[in-house]
């Protein structure tokens, strides 16, 4: 698994990650479109192909998150796309109107790569997940669900989280079958 150590991004760096979430919103609403990001304008470690996702809230209540598994383009780029499609794109929600940009608060996550979990019994999984480190991905025929380590403040219970992760793929929270996919992974968020 890749330790999320081995993602280095400076104070600085992360900064210019939200202002750049920030400004792809602001022209979604002016323009209508994401920002398009001049990659090479950016530090090395902007430049990386990293996975994100971006989160908005809005007076504390999710407003928007989406975003990728699997890393496909620069980090800035991936952010500029995802703060725009966060808002403008999720389906859970109506686009984001003109009078609730100020009200936005935006996390970025940055993914680690996915680890394909190994078990036997759905406890023998529960014993394996990490509360509070480990994102999971469910994958059973075309069923497919994610929740971010930062779901761990909503649901702190390793099964509470498993079986909400379920019912987001369309699956019973009761379900379960040995031949389930579930992979883990850790996020640098800010």
């Amino acid at each position: 698994m890749v330790l999320m150590s081995s993602i280095k991004l400076t104070t600085e760096d992360q900064k210019i990650c939200l202002q750049i979430a920030h400004q792809s919103i602001k022209h979604g609403l002016q323009k209508g479109k994401a920002l398009q990001v001049i990659t090479t304008d950016y530090s090395s470690d902007l430049q990386q192909n990293l996975a994100t996702f971006v989160t908005l809230h809005k007076n504390g209540t999710l407003r928007g998150c989406i975003g990728a598994l699997e890393a496909y383009q620069p980090l800035i780029n991936d952010i500029a796309e995802h703060a725009y499609s966060a808002a403008f794109q999720d389906p859970r929600f109506p686009a984001l109107q003109d009078d609730e940009f100020e009200q936005l608060d935006i996390e970025i996550s940055v993914l680690g790569k996915s680890e394909l979990m190994s078990f036997d019994s759905e406890e023998d999984l529960l014993s394996q997940i990490r509360p509070n480190i480990d994102g999971l991905i469910l994958e059973s025929g075309f069923n497919r669900g994610t929740f971010l380590p930062s779901v761990w403040e909503q649901l702190p219970e390793p099964e509470e989280f498993l079986n909400h992760l379920k019912m987001k793929a369309g699956l019973s929270s009761q379900w379960w079958d040995n031949a389930v996919k579930i992979s883990r992974y850790e996020t640098f968020s800010f």
